[in-house]
């Protein structure tokens, strides 16, 4: 009997992934028996499954976020840690795209499949690096999977927003920001470029920025705006929602020069119809040089790709010799967080 393809064993379904052997899904959109969970983003994340296995660190993101609906059992797993399901070896692997998130690494009859997840490949304080896995089926993203795409150093968007603080001190500096992996990300960002002083954040960030603190990243002083005074806040960087810039709450702001960070800044129209007067190109997912270099690095003879910018990507890599195809799953979010 022939040993079974990936594609033989791996199905796409209405749920999500379905990894046939071991009786699980990864990443799955609706309620199922079993899932894999690659990160605690709300896309990947959904309540409501039966059994979940994931990182410690997403379980308590995932906790926080959906309380007792997180799932009815709740399994952490070790980075690193090889364990069998059903008929398959499983093992997750850092993916560097925000606190707790992995790649999950599949073996069974003779192959090794990685299903990536959301990753990036830049340095991160707030979450471990991403570990390259040399395999046969590399599946991954491609939300920036186009050669417009090339993200700036992190250091020099921080650059701009402080020489902004310094020209306007007598304004306020809103960024907007996503609550998970964003908000923690430019905090650190900022300490690294030296900004000891408190920064201010928005109600909806506080219980992630907390539990990213009691899970030992740490995030220097942060304090509320709302209790705040108009003078307070002149001249020092608030982070919120990047919906919050156009809410009643950003009145309390003194003449806010309001900034959004997100790889989407790279589009100068998405920026324009946020409103947003300071684009900053920070993002939590691999541009396009580093989705290609990542391919080549994995030596994977098969790319599938899960959602994003696919057309270009295939193309890609197709004229590198390897197969690929889109595997065209629903459900993804494409929007100012990423």
């Amino acid at each position: 009997m022939p040993t079974p393809r990936p594609d033989q064993w791996i199905r796409v379904q209405p749920e999500g992934l379905l990894v046939v052997p071991g009786g699980f899904h990864i990443d799955p959109v609706r309620p199922v028996e079993r899932a894999l969970v690659t990160h605690g983003h709300s896309d990947h994340a959904r309540p409501n499954n039966r059994a979940v296995l994931a990182t410690a660190e997403t379980l308590a993101i995932m906790r926080a976020r959906y309380g007792e609906e997180a799932g009815r059992s709740l399994q952490p797993v070790a980075l690193g840690e090889t364990q069998r399901i059903g008929g398959v070896d499983v093992t997750f692997v850092p993916a560097g795209h925000v606190l707790g998130s992995a790649q999950i690494v599949l073996e069974h009859a003779g192959s090794r499949v990685v299903v990536s997840g959301d990753y990036k490949r830049r340095p991160d304080q707030t979450c471990l690096p991403f570990q390259p896995v040399v395999c046969d089926v590399f599946v991954t993203e491609a939300t920036f999977g186009l050669p417009v795409f090339r993200h700036p150093p992190d250091r020099e968007e921080v650059g701009k927003l402080l020489h902004s603080v310094a020209l306007f001190p007598e304004r306020a500096h809103l960024v907007g920001v996503y609550a998970l992996g964003k908000a923690q990300r430019v905090i650190r960002l900022l300490r690294q470029a030296g900004w000891d002083r408190p920064i201010y954040i928005h109600g909806a960030l506080q219980a992630l920025c907390d539990l990213y603190e009691s899970l030992g990243v740490p995030l220097g002083p942060l304090l509320p705006a709302t209790e705040a005074s108009k003078a307070d806040l002149a001249g020092q960087i608030v982070l919120a929602p990047p919906s919050a810039s156009a809410d009643r709450w950003s009145r309390r702001l003194p003449d806010p020069v309001v900034a959004a960070a997100s790889g989407w800044m790279r589009v100068r129209q998405r920026a324009r119809q946020g409103g947003v007067e300071l684009p900053l190109i920070i993002s939590d997912h691999a541009d396009w040089d580093e989705l290609c270099a990542t391919i080549e690095e994995v030596e994977a003879g098969e790319i599938w790709v899960t959602h994003g910018r696919e057309e270009a990507l295939i193309h890609q890599v197709r004229k590198s010799g390897r197969a690929a195809r889109a595997l065209a799953l629903i459900g993804f979010e494409e929007d100012d967080s990423a």
